[in-house]
């Protein structure tokens, strides 16, 4: 005589249309009273009731029975969806581009539960085959987007686990290396900005000689630019008081989602060398000519750096603005980004002896660490104490 089965543990049949048998268990119940029914399949009987013991097993351990058919695309594609609300429409737009071109095409019929599922192996060699072109900080990113995309499924009872965690993410491709002007480039970009005689050759110089970086003077407004008249009453020049401060400008923002700067130590007050208090005041009466000309088109934004009708300049327009300049200057444009001013800057100040402390402070780095590792190569410390006290101690012969 067959037993039947007790209650709760769910039950086999044979489907002739299928032919296969068949697992099935309730789970429970929606509000409105109807079962909840998990199934799976096997072609023997035997592995159709090991599958229903799993589903019974993670079922009592409070495992939520995953989708058989949920892949990588629909995991990827909610996490871009609803997964970054909050982040600035660059950043979202940005890792869409890397989903859609780098993750999808390789992984994205993978399914996440059922066989055949995504596997660290298959990760694995996704990842190393993307590093024969592409660049380490990518890599990471793409390993980001997997990772996270999963463990929101994994947090929604969509996915058991995240195979992703298991996996290294390799060192890929070396990517373009950061340099910075030298003394005689950096005097001829200079003088060529100056002769532009336009925005862009002011904000090359504002950026060259503050030490801003590109995204802090793209958002800069003239309230945070504080300049002294250029003469005084009776047309000769205002003298300068002993404790007066000189002309500074408030970085306090930049072109990051909510305008603030990078951390709290970035928002700081720095201030600006002769030439660039020349440059900025032919920029004032610049633009006050240009919002003249543009008349009713014209759209006060209070920016230091606008357009010809006073919005914001964009990433773009700034590359080939200062590619323009850097041309003229007579560099090879291509090899050359805006971001490669603030390098420059610290690079000059590295080689004028200028003390470590002093240039973080200036770049607005929380501390010295963070200065030497992003701009390593342009920090040329050379500690000389030392060997000035031995020579004063031990006297060589031959002096």
């Amino acid at each position: 005589m067959v037993m039947r089965r007790s209650r709760g543990d769910g039950g086999l049949r044979w489907s002739e249309s299928r032919q296969r048998w068949i697992a099935e268990v309730t789970v429970g119940y929606t509000p409105a009273g109807k079962r909840i029914v998990k199934s799976a399949s096997g072609k023997t009987k035997t592995e159709a009731k090991n599958k229903l013991k799993e589903i019974i097993r993670d079922h009592e351990d409070g495992v939520a029975i995953s989708q058989n058919g949920y892949t990588v695309t629909m995991a990827v594609r909610d996490w871009l969806t609803y997964g970054l609300s909050g982040r600035d429409a660059s950043t979202v737009e940005k890792l869409r581009i890397l989903a859609e071109t780098h993750v999808i095409p390789a992984l994205g019929a993978r399914k996440l539960a059922s066989s055949p599922a995504l596997s660290a192996e298959d990760v694995d060699e996704w990842l190393a085959d993307k590093a024969k072109t592409l660049a380490t900080r990518t890599l990471r990113e793409l390993h980001s987007i997997l990772r996270r995309s999963i463990r929101r499924s994994q947090a929604r009872e969509k996915v058991k686990r995240n195979v992703v965690l298991l996996c290294d993410c390799p060192v890929g491709q070396k990517g373009r290396p950061s340099k910075s002007l030298t003394l005689k480039q950096a005097e001829a970009l200079l003088a060529a900005a100056e002769a532009d005689d336009s925005t862009m050759g002011a904000y090359v110089m504002a950026s060259l000689l503050s030490g801003a970086c590109t995204e802090e003077v793209r958002p800069l407004t003239w309230p945070h630019v504080h300049l002294p008249p250029a003469v005084a009453e009776g047309g000769e020049a205002e003298p300068i008081e002993k404790d007066k401060p000189r002309a500074y400008v408030d970085v306090w923002r930049s072109v990051r989602a909510g305008g603030d700067t990078k951390t709290r130590q970035s928002r700081r007050s720095l201030a600006i060398p002769n030439r660039c208090v020349a440059a900025l005041r032919a920029q004032r009466d610049r633009q006050e000519a240009a919002r003249k000309a543009a008349g009713d088109k014209w759209q006060e934004s209070g920016l230091v750096f606008a357009s010809e009708v006073g919005t914001e300049l964009d990433a773009a327009n700034v590359r080939r603005g200062f590619r323009r300049i850097a041309k003229a200057a007579g560099l090879t444009a291509k090899d050359w980004t805006p971001r490669e001013l603030r390098h420059s800057f610290v690079s000059l100040l590295s080689d004028a002896k200028v003390p470590i402390e002093v240039i973080s402070r200036l770049v607005g780095h929380s501390g010295t660490s963070v200065t030497e590792q992003i701009y390593r190569h342009q920090i040329r410390p050379v500690v000389e104490e030392g060997a000035t006290e031995m020579d004063r101690i031990f006297p060589s012969s031959a002096a």
